[in-house]
């Protein structure tokens, strides 16, 4: 669905506190942006910010990064976090939203600098025509560069409602040399303690369209789970 230009986005956006408006200046000193030393985590795509602000504003032992490409839903998704931390009592100093084209990672996060204990994938285009396939966030050469952004034995949280993206997905996993730790087809029948929703899981899952679920992490010295369903606890 595409979104109508909202010409007010960006000014409110630039005169939000918790907006990186030239994230690159930050590369290499992510962990030193926030007020408080903490484990970071990363959202790809986050939309409108209806998980990402219920996350962090619950979680406040963690810094979280949100990335989106369009000031439209950077807004909303800004006015999403203010509502939910005020319902918390809390200041917004553990979450921070910025602009950026996925695919160009590397110009603001430094491998080996700036790492993340987690990155979630929510809901991301399935670009289902086979030519577009390579533009898709949980694509092979998209999983190698996301290792170099995750900490030793840390985590990628994927969901969609899409059945051949996931499928895919799990042959991308494979290709990329990581591990399946958990994997739900049917994450609202497995009634998983802790599940955060977005606003595209609600309204596929109001019209019965069973929610796909995994974690998955680079390979290591533990044996993989691959091929078997269940395992821990959705966010």
């Amino acid at each position: 669905m595409r979104l109508r230009r909202k010409p007010w986005a960006r000014p409110e956006l630039a005169a939000c506190p918790f907006f990186v408006d030239e994230p690159a200046a930050l590369r290499g000193r992510w962990a030193a942006a926030f007020s408080a030393p903490q484990p970071m985590e990363l959202e790809l795509g986050c939309g409108k910010g209806t998980f990402i602000a219920s996350l962090a504003s619950r979680r406040r032992e963690c810094n979280y990064v949100a990335v989106d490409l369009k000031s439209e839903v950077l807004a909303l998704a800004k006015r999403r976090a203010e509502e939910e931390y005020a319902r918390a009592g809390a200041p917004v100093d553990n979450l921070l939203l910025l602009s950026q084209d996925i695919e160009r990672l590397p110009l603001i996060f430094q491998p080996g600098a700036d790492r993340f204990r987690r990155i979630y994938i929510n809901f991301c285009n399935p670009w289902p025509k086979p030519r577009h396939h390579k533009h898709r966030l949980t694509h092979t050469r998209q999983l190698g560069m996301y290792r170099d952004f995750l900490i030793p034995r840390g985590e990628l949280h994927f969901k969609t409602d899409d059945d051949a993206l996931f499928e895919d997905t799990l042959g991308y996993l494979a290709q990329a040399g990581y591990e399946i730790l958990a994997l739900h087809r049917d994450l609202h029948a497995a009634g998983l303690p802790g599940n955060i929703p977005t606003e595209h899981e609600e309204l596929f899952a109001g019209r019965g369209v069973p929610i796909k679920y995994l974690i998955a992490r680079p390979m290591d010295a533990d044996p993989p789970l691959a091929g078997k369903e269940g395992g821990p606890a959705a966010p």
